[in-house]
C-alpha cells in the first residue's frame, strides 16, 4: 500500500508551481531576485547612460522576469503590476529618464512593457503550433479558422 502525499507547492525547472496554479509564490520570488541584482546595478552604476542601461537591464534583470513565462504567465491584474513595477523602477536609472512618465521612458529606451512582451511570445508561439514548428505529438492541436 503506497501513500499519496499532498504538497501545495512544487519547484520544476526553476518554476515554483502551487497547488492552485496562480504562481504567487513563484512571481514574488522572481521580483525579489529582480529587485535585488536591481539594486547591486543601482549601487554600483551612477548616472547610467542609455545603451548601459540596456546592456545591464536586458542581459541582467529582465530574464528573471522572463525566463519560462509560457509556464506561468501571470492572469491576476496585482501580479502583473508587481512585475511591471521592476520594470518601472529600472528605467529610472537613466539620468535622462528620471522625469519623465512610465511611457515616455519605455519610448524613449525602445523597451515595451512586460505585459506586451508576454503577449508577443504567446503569439509567436500560436504561430509556431499553428504552422507545425513542433512535433505534432508535443504541440497542442489547434484549428485555423478559415476566412468566409
Amino acid at each position: 500500500k503506497h501513500h499519496i502525499s499532498t504538497v501545495h507547492e512544487v519547484r520544476d525547472l526553476g518554476v515554483v508551481i502551487d497547488s492552485n496554479l496562480k504562481f504567487t509564490t513563484h512571481i514574488c520570488k522572481l521580483v525579489k531576485t529582480a529587485n535585488s541584482i536591481l539594486g547591486v546595478v543601482k549601487r554600483n552604476f551612477h548616472n547610467l547612460s542609455k545603451d548601459c542601461f540596456l546592456l545591464l537591464y536586458k542581459g541582467l534583470v529582465r530574464p528573471h522576469l522572463e525566463y519560462a513565462f509560457v509556464v506561468w504567465s501571470p492572469h491576476h491584474i496585482g501580479m502583473i503590476e508587481k512585475l511591471e513595477k521592476v520594470q518601472k523602477r529600472a528605467t529610472k536609472l537613466v539620468r535622462e529618464c528620471r522625469n519623465l512618465k512610465y511611457k515616455e521612458r519605455l519610448k524613449y529606451l525602445d523597451l515595451s512593457t512586460l505585459r506586451l512582451r508576454r503577449s508577443r511570445g504567446d503569439m509567436i508561439e500560436v504561430y509556431k503550433i499553428l504552422n507545425n514548428f513542433y512535433c505534432a505529438n508535443s504541440a497542442p492541436s489547434l484549428i485555423k479558422k478559415s476566412n468566409l
